[in-house]
C-alpha cells in the first residue's frame, strides 16, 4: 500500500534530490532563515507553551477535579500574600 503523493518536507529542512547547486543553496538558505525565525520567534513560542499548559491543566481538572480547585485556592492564596506583603513593604 504504498503512494506516489510526496512526503511534505518541514520548513527547515531541505529537501533532498536538488541537482542544481544554486538551488541547493537557495534551499538550504531557506531552511537556515526558517530555523532562525523559528528560534528567535519568542511570542509565538510562547503562545504555543501557553496553549501546551492550558491542555494539560484542563486535563488535569478533567482527571481530579477537587486538586484542581484546591491548586486555584492555593494558588490565589499566595499571590494573595504576595500582593499584601509588597504593598506593606512599600507602604513602610
Amino acid at each position: 500500500m504504498s503512494s506516489d503523493a510526496p512526503v511534505p518536507v518541514p520548513r527547515t529542512a531541505v529537501p533532498i534530490g536538488i541537482a542544481d547547486p544554486v538551488e541547493q543553496a537557495r534551499a538550504e538558505l531557506k531552511a537556515a532563515l526558517a530555523a532562525i525565525e523559528e528560534k528567535a520567534n519568542v511570542p509565538k513560542r510562547l503562545g504555543i507553551a501557553v496553549d501546551e499548559g492550558v491542555t494539560k491543566a484542563r486535563a488535569f481538572q478533567r482527571r481530579n477535579p477537587v486538586a484542581a480547585t484546591a491548586a486555584v485556592v492555593v494558588g490565589a492564596l499566595a499571590i494573595g500574600a504576595a500582593v499584601w506583603g509588597f504593598v506593606r513593604l512599600y507602604t513602610r
